[in-house]
């Protein structure tokens, strides 16, 4: 069985991963259990960069191989934010809360056909020898005028993808991880996992 570290501290980006490569001979290690965690500053100016600088702390931590991701969510009424700066829209110390606000604030006076947007997602997997691989997911939607649903995390109450007339926070978790740009990603990544020698 194949080790990576999950980097993400993040419950519900865990249990999508999980999910989403269950039938790759793979065994995931958690934040849980690698504690102490490394303080990592994401400073790079795309989600890629801040994929691997996430991926390549986490493997100079643990000498092991390492999958991380970035996310955002990019409102063309805002020409794209908040984008790499979704987690901490609100600023430093942002929650979900306080980023949502901060958007539907924002966006009070933009109609209902003006408020499309995306997530994307870039996933990076980093062995200790410098090996990368990545892919790139993206799922086109917009912004509701008012959030609906529980589920999810992040901005998915307030995000109805393309073709369908319920938010991410409403939609199942197995429905959503079928059409999420998190998905997509994984899934591109495991694609070219299985087409090379890198789990060996």
């Amino acid at each position: 069985m194949f080790e990576i570290v999950l980097g993400t501290a993040n419950p519900g980006k865990v249990n999508e991963i999980v999910k989403l490569w269950s039938d790759l001979p793979v065994r995931f290690i958690t934040k849980e259990q690698m504690e102490p965690w490394p303080d990592i500053v994401e400073s790079g100016d795309t989600y890629l960069e801040n994929a691997l600088i996430k991926a390549r702390a986490l493997v100079e931590f643990s000498s092991k191989p390492v999958l991380a991701d970035d996310s955002g969510i990019e409102i063309d009424a805002l020409d794209g934010a908040p984008g790499v700066k979704s987690a901490r829209f609100a600023g430093s110390g942002a929650t979900d809360a306080s980023n949502n606000l901060r958007m539907a604030h924002l966006l009070l006076d933009v109609p209902e056909g003006s408020r499309t947007a995306r997530y994307r997602c870039v996933a990076v997997l980093v062995k200790p020898d410098g090996t990368c691989l990545d892919a790139e997911g993206v799922c086109e939607g917009s912004i509701a005028l008012v959030p609906e649903g529980e589920g999810g995390f992040g901005y998915d109450p307030w995000f109805v993808p393309a073709g369908q007339d319920k938010t991410f926070g409403q939609l199942s978790a197995e429905f959503k991880d079928s059409i999420s740009h998190r998905g997509e990603a994984l899934r591109r990544l495991a694609e070219k996992l299985k087409s090379t020698d890198f789990l060996t």
